[in-house]
């Protein structure tokens, strides 16, 4: 499974893998039961967990970048109910987190997420990133052509007989 598939739907709990997409929504199958059902694209809203920046201190970062501080973090995961534990457990793992403007139910989501991807064993690694490493430094150099000279346009009088 990879972690470019993966999306949060609204209205609906948990997290989804895209099987296929339609004009018209999307299928999708959950992470916990497994269960594909369509997804209307007017009823719900797709975000691909891919496309989730987080509030800092500094930029905005990937959620991904903040999923894996999570993963490289000998501290425990906090019960997501438990709000004080939950804010502990970021002021320690992630604490450039903008704690003002991240709310609290923002970051049980992403205790609950993160315990959903561990599950399914899901590799937290941006496309972007996977692409960046693919490449190889003997490609050819790109050349970027000049931008073509935009051609005049003939003004319309507004005098009119």
């Amino acid at each position: 499974m990879e972690y470019s598939k993966i999306v949060s739907v609204t209205g609906l709990p948990g997290l989804f893998e895209i099987m296929s997409s339609k004009t018209d929504g999307a299928i999708v199958r959950g992470l916990e039961d497994k269960a594909s059902r369509f997804v209307s694209s007017r009823v719900h809203n797709l975000s691909y967990l891919e496309s989730i920046e987080v509030y800092t201190t500094g930029d905005n970062v990937n959620l991904a970048h903040v999923f894996n501080a999570m993963e490289a973090s000998s501290v425990a995961l906090p019960a997501e109910k438990d709000a004080k534990a939950v804010k502990t457990y970021f002021e320690q793992v992630f604490p450039e987190l903008d704690f003002e403007r991240v709310y609290q139910s923002d970051m049980k989501k992403m205790v609950r997420w993160f315990s959903l991807l561990k599950a399914s064993n899901v590799a937290i690694v941006l496309s972007e990133m996977e692409e960046e490493e693919e490449e190889t430094p003997a490609e050819e150099p790109v050349v970027e052509e000049a931008p073509k000279p935009k051609k005049a346009k003939a003004k319309k009088s507004t005098d009119e007989a």
